[in-house]
């Protein structure tokens, strides 16, 4: 039996992070991250795989929202929790956003199947939260977007973004790009 650092997905997620390119943020409210979901926006593409991680409250819908706005697309968007996927339509010629709330699903793609987002990939942005560990296989291009916050009896509202652009469609990002957002040095 081969090792499990020696098996083909250990070696996918191994070379992903060769080819990783880390951009650190700094989020001092609400309305930053939903600005910096607007920013984000201005650079996805129909065909884009967005995932969201981070502790439950730390911004994640926040910033949906933010890219929700910037892509021009047509509904409120909130937690798609109880319903798993929400499609929002673009009200001009933009791609339609795909929201998809991945926490309450166990499996890998298997039980994602069921949503077609390979479907929806293609002509769409599809925004996963909490779909590590189970929507990498869709695209071998992804932008991971990781967002810590304090966590325990606080009210700060301070939150570290960092960026993660996997294969050479992420090639590009780069701190100098996200000022005021970007970290010096990070």
């Amino acid at each position: 039996m081969e090792a499990p650092h020696n098996s083909p997905a250990a070696e996918l997620a191994a070379g992903a992070a060769r080819d990783a390119v880390t951009v650190t943020l700094a989020v001092e409210s609400p309305e930053q991250m939903q600005a910096l979901g607007r920013r984000i926006s201005g650079v996805l593409r129909p065909g884009d795989l967005v995932m969201l991680s981070g502790e439950l409250g730390a911004g994640k819908t926040t910033l949906t929202r933010g890219l929700g706005e910037g892509l021009g697309v047509r509904g409120a968007v909130t937690s798609p929790t109880f319903v798993i996927a929400r499609v929002h339509p673009s009200l001009g010629d933009g791609p339609a956003l795909v929201h998809v709330d991945a926490y309450r699903l166990g499996g890998g793609l298997d039980e994602m199947e069921d949503l077609d987002l390979d479907v929806s990939l293609p002509d769409s942005v599809v925004v996963v939260e909490w779909g590590e560990g189970k929507v990498e296989e869709l695209s071998e291009d992804r932008l991971h977007v990781r967002i810590d916050r304090a966590v325990g009896d606080t009210d700060d509202e301070r939150r570290e973004v960092k960026l993660v652009g996997i294969g050479t469609r992420w090639a590009g990002l780069r701190n100098d790009s996200w000022a005021p957002w970007a970290v010096a040095g990070a």
